[in-house]
């Protein structure tokens, strides 16, 4: 097999991590199997107590799901990646693996809303503490972090307001502290943003958006060195299960293949459509990181080489109007999910965010008049009929 290492993130994207049968398949094969054979007891023995490499048992070996490890490790300039059953359970695998009660973890407060009810609802049970900060904000994360500090979390850009926070300051600040700096890249995936190469140690994903890219199937990843993510996090994973299966991680396979001019499509859409609402009166402020409104519009364009597929923007009139907008487009689809071929809307904080407290929606940005959308793969002049209905229909 060539060395894809030296090849364009696009040719690795269709061609790293497939180890062909005797069958000489051209398409990854799907291993729909719990267990392996062995050749004797010793062999058995050997794998594992791991002194001999090999398959043991599918909740965490399975060639299907080990080559959209090694395809996916590529991408995001990784020693190793380890796929999880879902996004959330690669956020939760990576917390669980490196800490410990009575650790503590600085995160942006700019977040999804499930990881906000994980780090503030769920995690402290186990005695990990959780401190929330402004995510563009690399003074208010220093003066957040404690003697027990061991992890700084975010995702950049954030979900659902695009803000984003300069990766190499949070990493240089990081490694002062003897804390890892774990990146959640969903919005943009390993196409737009590497975060390693900016000094983060750890890459997350919920592998359910851009990488499948047709809203197909549930999976997360996390990617880093072999030490935290190839023993700890792959360790959790091994006694714990939140597995991926092998049929989710061949069709993650098959969209990482069209994953760059994916990513390329969504961007071009999205910013055509961002622009467009900043010229419509009933829309009192467009989020979207290639605006030249964007507060940190400069270090998008250093730290990313797109600006991706999501736009949020705030509606006058609160709730009714938002819900009012979405009840009358015709194309997007009302979901939660993004990163699909399918663009879809939503409103924040009755759904994604809907969990979290008045206050702290509050504190995060999002109001009840922001609607988010993920610009899809249809035509960009349909899309934006769509949306100029919806806007007609609040002027009616």
């Amino acid at each position: 097999m060539p060395d894809y290492e030296e090849f364009e993130i696009a040719t690795r994207a269709v061609r790293v991590g497939q180890h062909r049968t005797a069958e000489g398949e051209h398409s990854e094969t799907i291993f729909p199997t719990s267990s392996y054979v062995f050749a004797s007891a010793a062999q058995a023995a050997a794998r594992f107590s791991g002194d001999q490499p090999g398959n043991i048992y599918s909740r965490f070996t399975n060639p299907t799901v080990r080559t959209f490890e090694e395809r996916l490790a590529s991408l995001e300039g990784a020693e190793r990646c380890v796929a999880t059953a879902s996004g959330m359970s690669a956020i939760l695998a990576t917390c669980a693996g490196l800490l410990k009660a009575g650790d503590h973890i600085v995160s942006s407060r700019s977040i999804f809303g499930t990881t906000t009810v994980l780090f503030s609802t769920y995690l402290p049970r186990f005695g990990i503490e959780t401190t929330f900060v402004p995510v563009a904000n690399t003074e208010a994360w220093e003066a957040a972090i404690r003697p027990n500090t061991r992890l700084l979390f975010l995702e950049t850009p954030s979900n659902p307001l695009t803000e984003i926070a300069d990766i190499q300051q949070l990493s240089a600040l990081a490694r002062s502290k003897d804390c890892v700096l774990v990146v959640d890249n969903c919005f943009c995936t390993p196409v737009l943003q590497q975060p390693l190469a900016l000094g983060a140690d750890i890459v997350i994903h919920s592998a359910t958006k851009y990488l499948d890219g047709q809203g197909r199937c549930i999976g997360g990843a996390v990617a880093g060195d072999n030490e935290r993510v190839g023993k700890e996090v792959y360790g959790f994973l091994r006694t714990a299960g939140p597995t991926m299966s092998p049929f989710n991680a061949w069709v993650f396979l098959k969209g990482l293949e069209t994953l760059p001019i994916r990513m390329q499509a969504h961007c071009s859409s999205a910013l055509q459509l961002a622009q467009w609402l900043e010229k419509q009166p009933l829309v009192t402020r467009v989020y979207h990181p290639g605006l030249a409104s964007h507060p940190q519009h400069d270090l998008a364009s250093r730290q990313q080489t797109g600006f991706g597929g999501i736009v949020s923007f705030e509606l006058q009139g609160g709730q009714q109007q938002a819900w009012k907008f979405i009840d009358s487009l015709r194309i997007f689809s009302i979901t939660a999910n993004l990163g699909d071929a399918k663009s879809t809307v939503t409103h924040p904080a009755t759904t994604t965010h809907g969990r979290l407290s008045p206050e702290q929606r509050a504190d995060t940005g999002i109001t009840d008049g922001l609607v988010r959308l993920a610009v899809g793969l249809e035509g960009v002049s349909d899309l934006q009929t769509d949306l100029a209905r919806g806007l007609a229909a609040l002027a009616a």
